[in-house]
């Protein structure tokens, strides 16, 4: 069993949708899960629309759902023939859901109508690529993923029901009369399960991000949380590896888009994939890695513009002679939380600060403590902010400093921070042996 997952640029034209079905149908011998994000810039067009309608804005709403909708419709047209009106029927089932929600008036929170509009983006995608795989020759299930990933109701980044989903998802793809299951003493002993297909081997088209309540209220696994739903699959189904598709040579030691000298790592351990991610570098969701890392499932990070090329590969061997890894987080906030009394930062401030952070939903990037003093960056999510300034006031003298940066360089050496920080503003540093990390104007 392999896991492919395919991001928004993978199917974001119809040449590469084509280039997509190429690759399956090199793995068409299965079994196969392959995981489709939204396409392009869909998932944004998606978020204007429940901004639109939780402003009361109904008219602005359908309008700009209507532009998803015929983008979607026209890319159907361009590549199917034979199956389209049954893709155009599925796809009104799914333009129907977002359209009788927004028909109505919002009287819930924000975040519960973002998911149940936002989610739509991949069932849409998933659904077009499954009939033009269908069409091409690559027999393939469509799964609708709600039936399969449970959560919790905590809408915008939601928490899996692991034993329940577990069950489901090998439920809906182990199935008696699919596969042949055997667990010698070996495999026994690694926790893995042996299948052996019965007839010709399957191909499972799913959505990643998404998932569902028990009361059947579509959820989201927070942004980017495609990678984190391919990893699930791979645990659960025992897979042999996870790859994940982009349009990137593999994960690089800085973003190629502000970095055109960036070098392509070919080997990474899971550890130091996590504290990327950690520290903000975007090509894996900080999520990904616990799941495979589990059950020592490596990772391939490979190039879907070039599948030839060798990619990244993520395992449990420890990374050696690493070039520095350069992440840039910008939009930070750096909160000056001064003591009211002029007494100790201690223990209990320190406990209460940590309350509210994980109250409001937010995780600080980097934290520096004085004696009656504490600087904290933050992403400057504007709405989480005002309320952890708020009530972090309570215990502290507060002041925000916004429109801030923050530098993080692995595997430093002195020339490359010298160059990184030359002319910038640089108002807090912090340092290990291993890890800088430098917040400026």
């Amino acid at each position: 069993m392999k896991v492919f997952k395919f991001g928004g640029a993978s199917v974001n034209s119809i040449e590469r949708i084509q280039t997509l079905a190429a690759i399956v149908k090199r793995n068409e011998d299965g079994p196969l899960v392959i995981i489709i994000s939204a396409m392009g810039k869909t998932t944004n067009g998606l978020e204007k629309v429940v901004e639109s309608f939780y402003g009361g804005r109904k008219e602005e709403a359908l309008k700009l759902f209507e532009v998803v909708k015929q983008y979607h419709i026209n890319l159907s047209k361009y590549l199917l023939v034979t199956r389209f009106n049954e893709c155009l029927t599925q796809l009104s089932d799914f333009f129907t859901e977002v359209e009788w929600l927004l028909h109505d008036k919002p009287v819930r929170e924000f975040d519960y109508y973002y998911d149940q509009v936002v989610c739509t983006g991949e069932l849409l995608s998933t659904c077009i690529i499954s009939h033009y795989l269908n069409e091409t020759g690559i027999i393939n299930e469509w799964l609708d993923v709600r039936d399969l990933v449970k959560t919790d109701n905590n809408f915008r980044d939601a928490e899996v029901e692991w034993e329940e989903t577990t069950e489901k998802i090998r439920g809906a793809i182990l199935r008696d009369d699919r596969w042949q299951m055997t667990d010698n003493g070996e495999q026994r002993a690694e926790g893995k399960l042996s299948v052996h297909p019965v007839q010709r081997a399957n191909i499972f088209v799913t959505q990643g991000f998404i998932g569902c309540t028990d009361e059947n209220e579509s959820t989201t696994l927070g942004r980017e949380g495609s990678d984190y739903t391919a990893a699930l699959f791979a645990n659960m189904l025992n897979a042999e590896s996870l790859s994940i598709w982009k349009d990137v040579e593999g994960v690089m030691n800085a973003d190629p888009k502000q970095f055109p000298d960036a070098q392509l790592i070919s080997e990474l351990s899971y550890t130091e994939v996590i504290e990327m991610a950690y520290y903000g570098a975007q090509v894996i969701h900080p999520k990904t890695i616990k799941p495979l890392q589990n059950k020592q499932i490596p990772l391939y990070v490979k190039c879907f513009l070039d599948p030839s090329l060798p990619g990244t590969v993520i395992h449990q061997k420890n990374s050696k002679n690493l070039p520095p890894i350069i992440v840039i987080k910008n939009n930070q906030a750096l909160l000056h939380l001064n003591s009211q009394d002029f007494s100790f930062v201690g223990e209990e401030p320190m406990s209460r600060l940590y309350q509210i952070f994980s109250k409001v939903k937010l995780r600080p990037n980097l934290i520096q403590t004085g004696a009656i003093n504490v600087q904290v960056c933050l992403d400057n999510r504007t709405d989480k902010l005002d309320h952890l300034a708020a009530d972090a006031s309570a215990i502290f003298d507060v002041q925000v400093e916004k429109d801030l940066n923050l530098l993080t360089i692995r595997h430093y050496h002195a020339a490359i921070v010298e160059e990184m920080s030359k002319g910038k503003n640089i108002i807090l540093t912090q340092r290990t042996e291993e890890t800088i990390q430098l917040l400026y104007r």
